[in-house]
């Protein structure tokens, strides 16, 4: 058990996804050709000042202008635009490393943005928001390189360690070992993966990232129509593997060659010794099919989300927020309190909740109303655990904690559009002119429905179905059908019913009368 990168290739995007011991916990896509990705540096001019918002319009020969705010200059941006100007004039490597490059004094905290920019100005930026619906793509002026272990941060002189490094020993050790190798006029980012690295490994991180600075100052040297891309980020895939590749991994499996080359030879670089996970799918089953990923997108992306066991939650979109509801349903068992069915549920819901934030890449402001829980040592208990579930996740976030009415506020950073996957189909019987839940979706609610009709009822149940269903349901020698005869050890009929909708069932006992869920 473990983590497994499942990557789909076409002519027009790249789709991965990650399984944690089988479940789908993320899917992104990338575009071929996509104009912006976070992390990429463009060298562009400024088309508008804006003095009311502080900020500046950039021109990115995009839909929507580049935002820049005041604060998101950088204190040393009168610098950037000094080493722009002398990079156009002076064509020397010493100038590429900034090794003699003497910095100007640094902007006010509370300046306006017209005291440092002008209209028609070059400026340096990079991609922090990738465009989102109406706005354009969020920019900043603090650059910064990323690697395994290190962050470059050109015109700076600090060294930060990652919060997430627990031990103030190991802090230390590795902020000794960044002050020892950081080059002149440049800061450096020790990352959590840093944990435990010597200094060699650090320092071979370093080289990577100066000599990736030095092409980005070679490229703004010679750039003559702008905007210029002067530093494409990695692939997605590349930077998920920078990121996140560690021992938990099992396989990093991919259906085009050329692709699969590349990762290997990513991987390689990363860690040698894991080049072995690195899988070519060859079989004829398209590779979403394969790993069960097709199916679990199908179930993950609709409007309700099953917890089990008839509970389930409700995600909604409005214009200000996401709003996800939790419901138990009608199941309750009658061993257990009120109370006690809340908190279980809650907890189902937290690790659901968890997994659909990432899924679905949902930012901005997340309002959950749990079930309303009176005991004090519940909620707080139902925070830890929410808190828990989402240590995982890389987009920053904030968890307030729980009211008296059960809800829970979740801010959530937001830096590329939301996924979204349509899951409802054409209605295939005609009785409507609507749409309709796609037929895995019925499977599984009929799952939970059947699970809670072997607890109401004794002996032989009977299911009423569609005969296209029915017939589904009833192929091959351990057909559906059978293997719930094997889980149940009851006898289970599955009875094909003309006169049904194509989504429509009913469950009815052994005399035939119609089962009522409670």
């Amino acid at each position: 058990m473990g983590i497994d990168l499942i990557i789909r290739s076409s002519p027009s995007a790249i789709d991965f996804a990650i399984l944690k011991n089988g479940k789908l916990t993320e899917l992104h896509r990338e575009e071929t050709g996509a104009k912006f990705n976070v992390g990429d540096i463009f060298l562009a001019k400024v088309a508008k000042i804006m003095p009311g918002l502080n900020a500046a319009f950039v021109d990115l020969h995009s839909k929507k202008y580049g935002f820049l705010h005041y604060h998101d200059l950088g204190p040393n941006i009168r610098s950037l635009l000094k080493y722009i100007k002398q990079l156009k004039s002076q064509k020397n490597k010493s100038l590429y490393l900034l090794k003699d490059f003497k910095f100007e004094p640094p902007i006010k905290k509370d300046g306006t943005i017209n005291q440092v920019l002008q209209q028609g100005q070059p400026v340096l930026v990079q991609v922090v928001k990738e465009p989102i619906s109406t706005k354009g793509p969020r920019l900043t002026s603090e650059l910064s390189l990323a690697g395994r272990y290190l962050v470059l941060v050109p015109f700076s002189d600090k060294v930060f360690v990652s919060g997430k490094i627990e031990l103030d020993r190991e802090k230390s050790r590795l902020r000794r070992l960044a002050e020892s190798i950081k080059p002149k006029n440049f800061g450096l980012i020790v990352r959590t993966a840093a944990e435990g690295k010597k200094v060699a490994e650090l320092d071979k991180d370093l080289q990577h990232l100066m000599s990736r600075w030095e092409e980005t100052a070679k490229k703004i040297a010679t750039a003559r129509k702008l905007p210029v891309k002067v530093l494409s980020e990695s692939s997605r895939v590349k930077a998920l593997l920078r990121d996140l590749l560690n021992d938990s991994f099992n396989s990093v499996v991919v259906d085009d060659k050329n692709l699969y080359n590349d990762i290997l030879d990513t991987v390689r670089e990363i860690d040698p010794k894991k080049e072995k996970i690195v899988k070519y799918y060859k079989g004829s089953l398209p590779i979403f099919e394969k790993y069960d990923i097709e199916k679990q997108v199908k179930t993950s992306f609709g409007k309700t989300v099953s917890l089990g066991k008839g509970a389930y939650l409700i995600i909604e979109h409005t214009e200000a927020m996401h709003v996800i509801d939790v419901n138990s349903g009608v199941s309750q068992s009658k061993d257990k309190d009120q109370e006690e069915t809340a908190l279980e549920v809650n907890l189902k819901a937290a690790e659901e909740i968890a997994r659909q934030l990432r899924l679905r890449d949902l930012g901005g402001i997340i309002i959950v109303d749990f079930i309303d829980m009176k005991k004090k040592e519940n909620r707080e208990k139902l925070y830890r655990f929410l808190k828990e579930q989402m240590s995982d996740d890389r987009a920053k976030h904030k968890i307030l904690p729980p009211t008296k009415f059960g809800l829970i506020q979740i801010t959530r950073q937001r830096v590329r559009p939301e996924r979204k996957i349509k899951t409802t189909e054409p209605d295939p019987s005609k009785t409507s002119k609507g749409e309709v839940d796609a037929p895995i979706n019925l499977i599984e609610k009929i799952e939970h429905d059947l699970q809670r009709v072997m607890e109401q009822t004794k002996g032989k149940v009977i299911l009423g179905v569609h005969p296209f269903i029915a017939s589904y349901l009833t192929k091959g020698l351990m057909s559906w059908k059978w293997q719930k005869i094997f889980h149940y050890k009851r006898l289970l009929e599955v009875q094909p019913r003309h006169g049904f909708r194509f989504l429509e069932y009913k469950f009815f006992d052994k005399e035939g009368n119609e089962v009522y869920l409670d």
